[in-house]
């Protein structure tokens, strides 16, 4: 019979390698649904998260009592959250709070185990609701029972078997970097859930449906200081709409009518220049309902000047 810690790391291997595979099939994220699953180990189903416990650990790890899954829920608007895990920041690291402000509570120590035995864990960080970005393998690499805090950093290689590497010291300087990098992975797919959902997963100007083939693009682009990842800075657009809109063949008045360069509207071509870019001038841009996540104006605006100059 295996020793106990070699038990320990195949059950994680084994979760890792499910959600792999649930990641691919979720377009990089994966949903709530895909996760009730949980997955096979040696004709064992195993629970890969609960969605009541933000802090996870299958009976299966009890022998060494430490977590599996950490869980973050998704940001609501207006309303601060529950746990500030810090991801707007430029750290590299996350932060993870504390389940309640008991130290001793067993999910607090089954998570402080995790740092004890260098055991790799599962991030699943909430970007809407029932959707999530799987981070993993994560470490805990600090515990500050001052501010009740754990901080993770991320390491995302593809090799399975490197997750028996445990030194944390020595790997330092690239899971820093690979968290950062983690980050901006996840505020983009956060961006683009929350995108979509504001605007029924249908394109702003065609309404075409088809969810793999939409994009949430920004209004004031991402390298601009205003260009935040907000439902107010975003349009959900098809590809062939999104890319005329970054290349200004496409423009979006601020009284929000979608119009078409010059030149192009005079060009011969196929049919999709005469129907998918062409009939598009002077429709009206569909928005979602609420005030607060429809366009900006002001963005609108700068964005239709460079339009207007290209």
């Amino acid at each position: 019979m295996p020793d106990q810690p070699d038990l320990d790391m195949r059950v994680r291997m084994a979760a890792m390698a499910r959600l792999s595979q649930l990641r691919v099939e979720g377009g990089g994220v994966v949903r709530a649904s895909q996760l009730e699953g949980g997955f096979e180990f040696e004709n064992e189903r195993i629970a890969l998260w609960s969605a009541q416990k933000g802090i996870w650990k299958p009976k299966q790890l009890n022998f060494l009592n430490v977590a599996l899954t950490l869980t973050t829920a998704p940001r609501v608007e207006g309303r601060a959250p529950a746990y500030d895990d810090e991801v707007a920041d430029n750290r590299g690291s996350f932060g993870y709070k504390y389940q309640g402000t008991d130290a001793t509570n067993w999910s607090n120590v089954a998570v402080r185990n995790a740092m004890l035995y260098r055991r790799p864990l599962i991030y699943l960080y909430g970007i809407a609701k029932g959707v999530y970005d799987p981070i993993f393998p994560v470490f805990i690499v600090e515990d500050d029972p001052s501010t009740l805090t754990f901080r993770l950093q991320a390491d995302v290689s593809d090799r399975v078997a490197a997750y028996s590497d445990m030194s944390i010291e020595v790997n330092a300087p690239r899971r820093e970097y690979q968290t950062v990098a983690v980050k901006r992975r996840v505020h983009q797919h956060r961006f683009r859930e929350l995108v979509l959902n504001a605007y029924t997963r249908r394109c702003a100007i065609c309404e075409l449906r088809h969810s793999s083939l939409l994009d949430a693009a920004h209004i004031m682009e991402d390298r601009d200081h205003r260009g935040l990842p907000e439902i107010s800075n975003g349009l959900t657009l098809c590809k062939i709409h999104h890319s005329a809109y970054d290349v200004n063949i496409l423009g979006i008045s601020p009284d929000l009518t979608v119009h078409v360069r010059e030149d192009i509207l005079h060009e011969i071509d196929g049919p999709m220049l005469e129907h998918g870019l062409k009939a598009m001038a002077g429709r009206a841009v569909r928005v979602p309902r609420r005030e607060s996540w429809r366009p900006n104006r002001e963005f609108l605006d700068d964005r239709f000047v460079r339009f207007r100059g290209a």
